[in-house]
């Protein structure tokens, strides 16, 4: 039988005799699974209903002694405001009761939270303002029903009236009581976290819960569970640190958490399995600004944002958690000897004593509130050092943040310190800037910290770093990296120390011994022997500092080349007394010098055969096209040519041209350019020139020896292509026939105009075996000039080949006394910046 409701569904929980109706027991939170019961005919059957029966008596004596607890503490209230005996108490708290039209229980609370004004009452009050606001909070049990406002003080302080407001407020704070006398009275933190499921957060709609505390080294121990089943606590009874969990979450931001689905957060936790999608918050439970645990509440579904007054109510409980976690007893599952929760001041005192480098003893300082303000420095063991110097009586007993107050802000220390004492996990950092204030002025240093927490203390371990331990190390680390090991010798005694890399560069065992100078010799290349032998003659008898380089041959087969250098060490008498110095492998720098001195000697060679192979094409180039030539003497025709080489050698390209009479008296005139440079682009160009020559004697046409010479360049060249202009010009009829293989257009110059020719068709030399050019024909006039040029005349890497030609043909029209000199000006206005050959024919009709 379900308990009785009152004010949307808060249980009417009762005292016998005391007016108000017993319940058979509260309701069982939401999510909790009754296994079915057998058939109640079976032996089975009523043995089964006859432990659900003494379950439910057991739970209802639960409620009634905890809903005793509550009225018995009210009527205490009311005696001592009225004065008045225990008597009369419950009789005030009956009447009262049914002049507001609520319960004793109800009542009671109102009672005790206005006497109270703790984080419960508070929390009562603030849910109370949110219902009387327009869309105020509330959770289906905590509405509607008929309320007071009278206070604790007696009949006289107030009326009844019908508040539904405080109605909800008292069903509220019915429930945070209740849940707070239960886990008072509770004799372990299992009985408090079944208390808080089932009288607070099941009519909140959670469905399981979890309190975890927290171990010295940040681990978390599940010390109360209910609403996870049989298995899960056991699989989850210990959470080592450094495990990503949701209650971890909680503890290392130190505030609330919340995760709307814990499926989609990906954090695992208690109870994954059986609530998947549901959602959780966890809150860190802690007093005094040290975190004694976590309480994780659990919700079959997701969650959806909650109102403000509820997360006031679930900060409360967790409160509530670190009181209780304070108070009852919490076995750990694993114990630190001089680390454990137990362990007090005096325990951390006589551990800081037998520490080697200086220490700090810290205890919380608390306000009055019970807030941690700042830390106490309990004690300072012997090897304290202050780092601006102080004695221990100087800041024994002071507050932390007075003795250094610049740990508030530097390097975040203060915080760190807070951290450690609220989670329990320790810090650990080196080289951290320190900086004290004497007579106000900041001395710093740096140091190695170490922060962890022991009981209610925490210890603060502090080394300042020695600057000469640090050159130390900082010598050693350049001494490995550098292969150098340190050596000195003592000349009267014989002594001689090395450091342990100068064992490891022999090839020795510290068991071994060292070598000295005057037996360096036998470790070392007989080839060497006289440069030794005269690094040992300056060293010791001229006394001055020498080096020398030799070859070490080490036991195990390894030659090393070496270099030492040392100095000697005079008396006042001038008289030698040590000689320190040391050793280097530079094994490494000789092998990169030796291949460093082969690459410059194959450097050198390449470097000359290749400026003998360009002396060769250069000296090929001008034996066939020389920069300057004679005059053609051809009929009807002024014809002028121009030939620039490239400015560097290693660019001698390919550029060729040609004029020439052929037997039938027409001239054949022609320019190209062979890809490449060099000598293979020269010989290229040797081979085409020469063939068209030789196919011109024909007698064909432009068109047709272009087709020919792209048969020579494509089958009996090495892959061998050109670009080329080819014409013929008839004196008889001037007329000039042309065709061009992927070249530049000619240009023709008639009066003050300058224009291209058209631009025929036609593929590169070379590119496939059977190609057809397109031919043209154009009839001259006198004083008519036709240019034709390879593209270094025109070409520039930052401009187009159209604005090039533009550029030319704006040069050619220019005014010019008579052709040579127009060839010179164009060569002149050239812009071309790719340092490529050019070649230039000009003819002139008469």
């Amino acid at each position: 039988m379900s308990a009785p409701h009152r004010h949307g569904g808060e249980p009417a929980v009762g005292l016998p005799g005391d007016g108000a109706p017993t319940p058979a027991g509260p309701a069982l939170p939401s999510g909790r699974e009754e296994e079915p019961l057998p058939d109640d005919h079976s032996v089975v059957g009523r043995l089964a209903a006859t432990v659900e029966r003494l379950r439910e008596e057991v739970r209802a004596a639960h409620a009634a002694a905890e809903g005793r607890a509550l009225i018995e503490l009210a009527k205490g209230v009311i005696v001592e405001r009225l004065g008045c005996g225990p008597a009369q108490a419950a009789k005030q708290l009956a009447e009262l009761a049914g002049q507001a039209g609520l319960s004793q229980l109800e009542l009671a609370a109102d009672i005790i939270n206005q006497a109270a004004h703790d984080r419960v009452a508070e929390v009562a009050e603030d849910f109370v303002r949110g219902v009387r606001q327009p869309g105020g909070p509330g959770t289906g049990t905590d509405t509607g029903g008929a309320g007071t406002d009278t206070d604790a003080g007696g009949p006289d302080a107030g009326g009844a009236g019908a508040s539904g407001a405080a109605a909800a407020g008292g069903s509220v704070a019915v429930r945070l009581r209740t849940a707070e006398s239960a886990a008072l009275n509770a004799g372990d933190s299992q009985a408090v976290a079944e208390s808080l499921l089932e009288h607070a957060l099941a009519p909140l709609g959670a469905v399981a819960v979890a309190i975890w505390s927290t171990g010295p080294d940040a681990s978390l121990t599940l010390c109360g569970h209910a609403g996870f089943g049989a298995d899960e606590p056991a699989r989850w009874r210990y959470v080592p640190p450094g495990v990503a969990t949701v209650a971890r979450e909680a503890l290392t931001a130190r505030r609330t958490v919340r995760f709307p689905s814990l499926g989609a957060a990906g954090v695992p936790s208690i109870g994954h399995t059986r609530h998947p999608d549901g959602g959780r918050v966890a809150v860190p439970a802690g007093t005094g600004g040290r975190i004694h645990g976590v309480l994780e509440i659990c919700w079959h579904r997701p969650l959806e944002p909650q109102p403000q007054a509820v997360e006031r109510q679930i900060e409360a409980l967790a409160e509530l958690c670190a009181h209780t976690l304070e108070t009852l007893p919490v076995q750990p599952v694993r114990t630190r000897a001089l680390s454990s929760a137990a362990a007090g001041a005096s325990e951390l005192v006589e551990l800081a004593d037998g520490l080697y480098d200086p220490a700090l003893v810290l205890t919380p300082h608390l306000d009055g509130e019970g807030r941690l303000r700042d830390f106490r420095i309990r004690h300072a063991n012997e090897h304290f050092q202050d780092p601006a110097g102080r004695s221990r009586g100087a800041v024994d007993g002071a507050l932390l943040l007075e003795a250094y107050p610049t740990t508030a802000g530097e390097n975040e220390l203060f915080e760190r310190i807070e951290r450690v004492y609220a989670t329990g996990e320790p810090f650990r950092a080196r080289r951290t800037r320190l900086t004290a204030l004497v007579d106000q002025v900041p001395l710093a240093s740096a140091a190695d910290l170490s922060i962890s927490r022991h009981g209610d203390s925490v210890l603060l371990i502090w080394r300042i770093e020695d600057e000469s331990a640090r050159l130390a190390s900082l010598l050693q680390h350049a001494q490995r990296l550098g292969r150098i090991g340190g050596f000195e010798e003592d000349v009267l005694t014989g002594e001689i120390t090395w450091n342990g890399q100068l064992f490891d560069l022999f090839g020795r065992d510290l068991t071994e011994g060292p070598v000295s100078l005057r037996d360096l010799t036998a470790h070392a290349h007989p080839d060497d022997e006289v440069a030794i032998g005269r690094f040992l003659q300056a060293v010791l008898h001229q006394r001055r500092a020498s080096s020398a380089a030799f070859r070490m041959l080490r036991r195990d087969g390894v030659t090393r080349h070496i270099r030492v250098i040392a100095e000697p060490s005079l008396g006042a008498d001038e008289r030698l007394l040590a000689v320190r110095g040391a050793y280097q492998d530079i094994s490494a720098q000789h092998w990169t010098e030796v291949a460093l001195a082969a690459t410059r000697d194959q450097l050198a060679v390449t470097e000359q055969e290749s400026a003998e192979r360009n002396r060769l094409a250069l000296q090929l180039q001008h034996a066939i096209m020389p920069p300057t030539t004679a005059p053609l003497d051809a009929p009807g025709l002024d014809v002028a040519v121009r030939y620039r080489p490239a400015e560097t050698e290693s660019l001698v390209g390919g550029d060729w041209y040609d004029a020439v009479v052929l037997p039938s008296k027409k001239i054949l005139l022609c320019v190209g350019d062979i890809a490449g440079h060099g000598i293979e682009a020269a010989t290229g160009m040797v081979v085409l020139r020469n063939a068209l020559r030789g196919l011109a004697v024909t007698g064909a046409g432009p068109g047709q020896l272009l087709s020919w010479l792209n048969n020579v360049a494509h089958h009996l060249t090495a892959q061998v292509t050109a670009t080329a202009v080819c014409g013929v010009f008839d004196p008889s009829t001037r007329t000039l026939r042309w065709a061009r293989a992927g070249h530049l257009p000619p240009v023709l110059v008639r009066g003050d105009r300058a224009a291209k020719l058209p631009l025929l068709q036609g593929l590169l030399l070379g590119a496939l075996a059977e190609a057809e050019y397109e031919e043209a024909e154009i009839q001259l006039e006198p004083d008519d000039t036709v240019l034709m040029y390879t593209d270094g005349l025109v070409e520039r890497r930052d401009t187009s080949v159209h604005d090039s030609l533009d550029q030319l043909l704006a040069t050619a029209q220019t005014p010019a006394d008579g052709l040579e000199r127009r060839l010179d000006l164009l060569l002149t206005h050239s812009k071309s910046d790719t340092d490529d050959d050019t070649c230039l024919i000009g003819v002139r009709v008469t």
